[in-house]
């Protein structure tokens, strides 16, 4: 294989991969469900910057991955508490956190169709820190309230739960997430857009400091990382992704 040489120009991916990286922070095991391939750049990144810990599982990998027998090993892993970060995306997500992966519209009759929940709504109940990302920061998917909850970002006081939203990555921003106001808050924007393009974009309420930083971008030795040793990994998973942001081709 060949890696992307490190001069090259910052790419969103990249961003987006270093800013999730940070939010993993030190944890044993994280997981990383399938289409999911800025979250498995940001995990692996984790790893090469953590020497080894924490321990990465990619469902759709052969050499990333212990499970043997797909969501099921995966779920009961998670519900052992043997899972400590995984990542969600919805076609929808409201401001309380909630998630819609199954339609908009009337349930019988939808306007659009999503591909449906498969075990989100259990992962974010027992996994203790979930990452929501959505690459498409608008005001179609980032929404007062979902059309369907998927999966709830917060549950009742009388409802025994391990796990929730800790942030939202967008292609715009992070949000981090408050569990007990059950709402969002504007923690950094990406360089190149503003505080104002945020508001105008997202059509849920959440909480915004007087002051707002850039977000940082990933260090050169970070850079390092994930064009010369994550990359040529990534590519057994997600050829594609990988030679489009990355340059690696995978010796037919």
């Amino acid at each position: 294989m060949t890696a992307a040489p490190p001069e090259q120009k910052l790419s969103n991916e990249e961003l987006l991969a270093s800013v999730i990286a940070d939010l993993i922070g030190d944890v044993r095991h994280v997981a990383v469900g399938n289409a999911s391939p800025i979250p498995a750049t940001a995990a692996l990144l984790a790893r090469e910057r953590g020497g080894g810990k924490p321990y990465v599982s990619l469902l759709q990998s052969r050499k990333h991955n212990f499970f043997t027998d797909g969501g099921r090993e995966l779920f009961d892993c998670a519900g052992q508490g043997r899972i400590d970060v995984f990542f969600l995306s919805g076609g929808e997500i409201d401001g309380e956190g909630n998630i819609n992966l199954v339609s908009i519209g009337e349930y019988e009759h939808p306007k659009v169709r999503f591909p449906g929940s498969f075990g989100a709504a259990y992962l974010y109940y027992v996994v203790p820190k979930v990452i929501l990302f959505r690459t498409e920061h608008s005001r179609r998917t980032l929404v007062p309230k979902v059309s369907f909850v998927s999966a709830p970002g917060t549950s009742p006081e009388n409802v025994f739960r391990n796990g929730g939203p800790i942030a939202l990555v967008t292609n715009r921003c992070v949000f981090s997430f408050d569990q007990t106001h059950r709402r969002f808050r504007l923690e950094s924007v990406h360089p190149g857009h503003a505080v104002s393009e945020v508001a105008e974009h997202t059509g849920f309420a959440y909480v915004q400091p007087a002051a707002v930083p850039e977000t940082p971008s990933p260090s050169a030795e970070t850079l390092r990382l994930m064009r010369q040793v994550v990359a040529p990994e990534l590519a057994e998973v997600y050829p594609q992704f990988a030679a489009r942001i990355f340059g690696v081709r995978v010796p037919a």
